[in-house]
């Protein structure tokens, strides 16, 4: 193991980190409140903690697969520790447990949240509540790899580990530049929503949270009421089909760029992403309607931007959808396990992981009528190798292992089915509102510590790769290690 290399690319992490909180120092001050000497002292302690840590070690630029799974975890934690200064030292959040939780649920682009009136805290708390989102969106560490040529070799593993998705491309071949294309393109994003939102009369300061929590797909809402606090067709229409665009696969928006349109027209994972989208929307519209909206127009405006909250795993809200017919939970419900796209900010299995899937079903039952046949699973013009089908079914049967165990454990809490249920399956697929007790209009403070820590752990796993997270904690990574040494 490099542990020089892993310490000094943490180090520089924690710098990097203590840069991002200036901007909410510069919010706190600006509207003179309690919260100013908070960020001080938190960008104190976190920018010396990693100078110290990115100057006390040698190391090799070289980092290797093992590297590169411990600095993307604990990367992850360390950011969210010292991320959740802020909350406790303002008092925000005096709860250190909830603290991090906030955090995590930030970091991770989930928007759970433990605050019951979020309209009570001051305005820099609440720019870095959602500043977090547009931090975590692309990926803390990609965002190093991005700002940081001191990684150098190595750094795909960083970018491998943080990318969701099977198999993680670079559009370049170098992976800082892929870096800071997919930054760029996130950026112009973020400036256009802000922009358009500006037109639709919201202000400055709600245009930035509200996009970095859309582009970010997080979900953290500065209202009790979300983004259904604005009345505003408009708002809610340009927040949604932000959504819905932060889903997509950004390398899709730099072969437009290139001009090549033929080529996102024909993906076959945008085909399905679009298509789930419109038929969820049509059909929870018609559902809702009829029972309660009478009114087909905005019967589809809600139903479009709660499907695309929930698909892209944002959270937003515009309507207590747990209300909704039992019909409309239901398809809100198997959203949470469909997710954006690869390559998108947004999180949950990824819809390229259920294309597979269903191709896989099909290819299964041509077999039965045909079992000599060799029928290769295919996305577009391209077969999709055996290893990478066999990755995608062992992924799928975790991430569903993980959600069973985990509703077991959160049933412990005393909650009720749905509720636990619920509480799962946001937090696991960074969603952030599930139903019942965790639903759009309620909060996770209901919880225990442990639990808390407990649902902060299922975001990590969400957010990140589960085998190669996983993998890193397994005993026998670490024994072949120290049976390496003890040889040598």
């Amino acid at each position: 193991m490099n542990y020089g290399a892993v310490i000094k690319v943490l180090g520089n992490l924690l710098m990097v980190e203590a840069g991002l909180m200036i901007p909410s120092l510069l919010v706190a001050l600006k509207y003179n409140q309690y919260d100013k000497k908070a960020f001080l002292i938190s960008i104190l302690i976190t920018g010396i903690t990693g100078f110290i840590m990115s100057k006390s070690f040698k190391y090799k630029k070289d980092i290797k697969a093992r590297e590169g799974l411990s600095i993307v975890a604990f990367g992850w934690i360390l950011a969210s520790f010292f991320g959740s200064l802020p909350f406790i030292i303002s008092g925000s959040i005096p709860s250190w447990v909830d603290a991090f939780f906030e955090t995590v649920s930030g970091f991770t682009t989930t928007g759970a949240t433990v605050i019951d009136n979020v309209e009570d805290l001051p305005m820099g708390i609440l720019f870095w509540r959602s500043f977090t989102h547009w931090i975590g969106g692309m990926g803390i560490l990609v965002f190093t790899i991005a700002l940081l040529p001191t990684l150098g070799v190595g750094g795909f593993q960083i970018f491998k580990v943080e990318s969701p998705g099977p198999k993680p491309d670079r559009i370049v071949p170098r992976v800082r530049d892929t870096a800071k294309i997919l930054y760029i393109t996130y950026l112009v994003a973020t400036i256009l929503e802000i922009i358009l939102l500006l037109f639709g009369g919201m202000s400055l300061f709600d245009s930035l949270v509200n996009t970095f929590g859309t582009v970010g797909t997080g979900g953290f809402a500065i209202k009790n009421a979300s983004i259904g606090a604005y009345d505003s067709t408009y708002i809610h229409l340009i927040i949604g089909v932000f959504m819905a665009l932060s889903g997509v696969n950004f390398s899709l928006y730099y072969l437009l760029y290139k001009g090549k349109w033929r080529e996102v027209i024909k993906d076959g994972e945008l085909k399905l992403y679009l298509g789930i989208i419109f038929t969820a929307t049509l059909l929870i519209a018609l559902n809702i309607n009829k029972d309660i909206y009478h009114n087909i127009g905005l019967a589809l405006r809600d139903a479009f931007f709660q499907v695309s909250s929930i698909i892209t795993t944002t959270g937003y809200a515009t309507a207590d959808f747990d209300k909704w017919p039992t019909f409309s939970k239901t398809i809100l419900f198997l959203l949470m396990f469909v997710g954006g796209c690869a390559g998108s900010t947004g999180g949950g299995i990824t819809s390229i992981r259920i294309l597979v899937l269903l191709k896989l079903i099909k290819r299964e039952i041509s077999k039965i009528f045909h079992p000599r046949a060799v029928i290769p699973v295919k996305i577009g013009d391209k077969v999709v190798p055996n290893d990478v089908v066999a990755s995608i079914t062992s992924f799928f049967a975790l991430y569903m292992t993980i959600f069973v165990i985990g509703t077991l454990a959160i049933s412990l809490e005393g909650i009720d089915f749905e509720s636990s249920m619920g509480a799962v399956a946001a937090t696991l697929g960074n969603i952030g509102p599930g139903l019942g007790l965790v639903g759009p209009t309620r909060t996770y403070s209901q919880f225990s510590n442990l639990g808390k820590l407990l649902l902060s752990l299922f975001m990590l796993l969400g957010r990140l790769e589960l085998f190669t997270i996983i993998a890193l904690f397994a005993p026998s990574t670490w024994n072949k290690e120290i049976l390496s040494k003890n040889i040598n």
